[in-house]
C-alpha cells in the first residue's frame, strides 16, 4: 500500500527470507563463514543456533547461491520425520533411484551409500542441510550420524549442516547423543543485533528495496531496538506496520509515536525483556514499589483538592484510530464490525472447502493435504508477506487470530492493491488490506500443482521428463517454437537461463528447480490454475 507514496520498488520488510536483503553484519558474517568452512572441509557436522527470527534461514539461502557446482544438496526445512521418513526425503532429495517409498531401513541405506560412493568418484561432494533441526528426534539424530560413518582416507562423504534454535545445543548435550557432539567440527551461535546494527540493517533493507532517504527518526530507531531486542523478524513486523501508520497519516517519516503505536498494534513476542529475563523481576519490584510511594504521597493531597476538581466533568472520549486506515477514514471501513464476527464463525472445515473449490475439487471431511494429493495436487506452506503471495499468485490459506486471540482460517481467494477477498461463512467478502493485517498471522498454506512423472527437484545433469518440461516451458517465455527434444539433458546453457528465471523472480539463483520455481514457472506460463488476479493486469 505505502510503497509508491515511499518511493519503494518493493517491500523492504517482508519476513520472507531472501538473501537480497541479508544485512551482512559481523555476526552474520562469522555464521556464513561457519557454514561456508562445513562444505569446503573435510567433513563432518556443523551446527548453527540462534534465537527464533535471528536470520538463520536467511543466512541459509545465501549460503545455497554461494553453493559450489560440484555439491549436491539435500535441503530438509521440515525435520518432524521418522527414521524411514528421513531416508525416504533423501533419495527424493539426491536424486536417488531404486528405493521404493516402503523400503527398509538398510535398503534406504545402502541405496544412499552407494551414492555416496559414486559422487565422490565422480568429484562431487554431497551436503545435507537440515532447518528447525530442533525437532529432530534422537534416533534421527542417530541415524544421520551413522550416515556419516562412510568416508574415505582424506574426509567424509557426506557433510552436515544443522540449523536451529538454542534448544538444538541442550539436544546435543545429552549423554545419548555425545557420539553426535564429538563430530561437530564447528558451532556458532546467531545472536540478535546491537542498537548501531538495528539503525544499519533498517537502512540497508530500504537502500535495498529503492530507497536511500532515510524514513525512520533518530528517536524511532532507538525504540525500535528496545522494542525488537535486536531479533531481525520482529524489526521487519514491526517496521512494516509503522511504515503503513505513516503513510495513513500522511507522514514523511515514522516517528517514536508511530512506531509505538505499531508495536501495540502487532504485539511481539520478542522484547527487551526477553532478551535479558534477568531483569525482568527486579525492573518490576522497582516499579511496583515506585507506585506504591507515588500513591502514598499523592492520596492525602488528592483529599485536599477542592470537590469541583476531582469531580471535574471528562471530556468525550477520543475515539481510537485503527492503525493502517487512510487518513479520515471511519473505523467501520479500515476494520469492519463484521469481521471479527465472521472470522469468530469461521472455520477451519469451510476454510479448506473453499481452497479445495478454487481447484474444481469437492471438499470431503478428510485431511486437506491428504484429499489435495489424491488429485495430484501438493500442499505448500510457509511464512511470507502479501507481495509473496502475489508474486506466487495462488489461492491460499491463511491463518489468522480473532479480536478474542482466537485462532482461525480463512480462504484468501483474490487479490488487489488495496484489498483482499475472502471466503467467510460461505460468501466472498472483501476486507481492506489495513483491516487484514490486524488479524492475519504471516503464516499461508497453498496448493499447486506439480509437473506430472517429476519426483524431487530437477537438477544440472539430469535428463528425463523434468528437462523436458523444463526446456519446453524456458522456450515458451523466450518465444521461441522449438520444443524440447526427449532426452536432453540439464546443460549449462538451461542452468543460465534458469538461474535468470529466478533472479527476475526474486529466487535464490541455484540453478535447481524445486518447488517455488516450479510455481512460478506453472504461474508465468499461465497454464489454467486458479489466480489471486489476472495476470495481464497485476493486483
Amino acid at each position: 500500500m505505502y510503497l509508491e507514496y515511499f518511493g519503494l520498488r518493493e517491500a523492504p520488510f517482508s519476513i520472507a527470507p531472501s538473501p537480497r536483503y541479508l544485512y551482512m553484519s559481523r555476526r552474520h558474517q562469522e555464521a556464513l563463514a561457519h557454514l561456508l568452512f562445513g562444505i569446503q572441509g573435510e567433513g563432518g557436522f556443523v551446527l548453527l543456533t540462534g534465537e527464533v527470527g535471528t536470520g538463520k534461514t536467511t543466512i541459509c539461502r545465501c549460503l545455497l547461491g554461494q553453493m559450489p557446482a560440484s555439491c549436491d544438496v539435500a535441503y530438509i526445512f521440515n525435520p518432524r520425520l521418522s527414521v524411514e521418513e528421513l531416508l525416504a526425503t533423501l533419495c527424493v532429495e539426491f536424486g536417488i533411484q531404486g528405493a521404493p517409498a516402503s523400503a527398509s531401513v538398510k535398503v534406504f541405506v545402502d541405496c544412499i551409500n552407494a551414492h555416496l560412493l559414486d559422487a565422490h568418484a565422480g568429484g562431487r561432494q554431497a551436503v545435507l542441510i537440515i532447518d528447525e533441526a530442533q525437532n529432530l528426534s534422537v534416533d534421527v539424530l542417530e541415524q544421520i550420524r551413522l550416515l556419516t560413518n562412510l568416508e574415505t582416507d582424506a574426509c567424509k562423504l557426506l557433510r552436515v549442516i544443522l540449523l536451529g534454535q538454542p534448544e538444538l545445543r541442550e539436544m546435543l548435550a545429552r549423554p545419548q547423543l555425545r557420539q553426535l557432539a564429538q563430530r561437530i567440527l564447528a558451532r556458532y551461535h546467531l545472536d540478535a543485533l546491537d542498537k548501531t546494527e538495528v539503525a544499519e540493517y533498517v537502512q540497508h533493507r530500504l537502500a535495498v528495496a529503492g530507497c536511500r532517504r532515510p524514513l525512520f527518526t533518530h528517536s524511532a530507531l532507538t525504540r525500535l531496538y528496545r522494542l525488537s531486542g535486536g531479533v531481525p523478524r520482529v524489526i521487519n513486523v514491526l517496521c512494516d506496520r509503522a511504515l503503513l501508520g505513516a503513510y495513513a497519516q500522511g507522514r514523511e517519516r515514522v516517528d517514536r509515536a508511530i512506531l509505538q503505536h505499531a508495536a501495540a498494534e502487532v504485539r511481539p513476542r520478542t522484547s527487551f525483556w526477553s532478551r535479558r529475563p534477568r531483569l525482568a523481576p527486579f525492573t518490576v519490584l522497582v516499579l511496583a514499589l515506585a507506585l506504591a510511594g507515588g500513591w502514598t504521597w499523592f492520596a492525602p493531597r488528592r483529599q485536599a483538592m477542592p470537590e469541583q476538581v476531582q469531580g471535574s466533568p471528562q471530556g468525550p472520549p477520543v475515539p481510537a484510530t485503527r492503525l493502517g486506515g487512510a487518513a479520515g477514514e471511519r473505523a467501520v471501513e479500515s476494520d469492519p464490525a463484521w469481521l471479527d464476527d465472521a472470522l469468530a464463525a469461521s472455520t477451519v472445515e469451510s476454510a479448506h472447502q473453499a481452497l479445495l473449490q478454487a481447484w474444481g475439487v469437492g471438499y470431503r471431511a478428510d485431511d486437506l493435504c491428504h484429499q489435495a494429493e489424491a488429485v495430484g495436487l501438493r500442499c505448500r506452506g510457509g511464512r511470507a508477506g502479501l507481495d509473496e503471495l502475489r508474486r506466487l499468485n495462488l489461492p491460499a490459506i491463511l491463518y489468522l487470530r480473532t479480536a478474542r486471540g482466537r485462532p482461525t482460517q480463512v480462504a484468501l481467494t483474490g487479490l488487489s492493491a488495496q484489498a483482499a477477498s475472502l471466503v467467510l461463512q460461505g460468501q466472498t467478502r472483501t476486507v481492506p488490506l489495513s483491516a487484514l493485517a490486524t488479524h492475519w498471522l504471516g503464516e499461508y498454506l497453498l496448493l499447486w500443482r506439480p509437473v506430472a512423472g517429476v519426483e524431487g527437484p530437477i537438477r544440472p545433469g539430469t535428463r528425463g521428463v523434468g528437462v523436458d518440461w523444463l526446456r519446453a516451458c524456458m522456450a515458451t517465455l523466450r518465444g521461441s517454437r522449438d520444443g524440447a527434444r526427449a532426452g536432453d539433458v540439464f546443460d549449462s546453457a538451461l542452468l543460465d537461463e534458469v538461474k535468470r528465471f529466478q533472479l527476475r523472480h526474486g529466487l535464490v539463483p541455484d540453478g535447481s528447480v524445486g518447488p517455488e520455481t516450479m510455481i512460478r514457472l506453472i504461474g508465468a506460463l499461465d497454464s489454467g490454475v486458479p489466480r489471486l488476479y489476472a495476470r495481464e493486469g497485476g493486483p
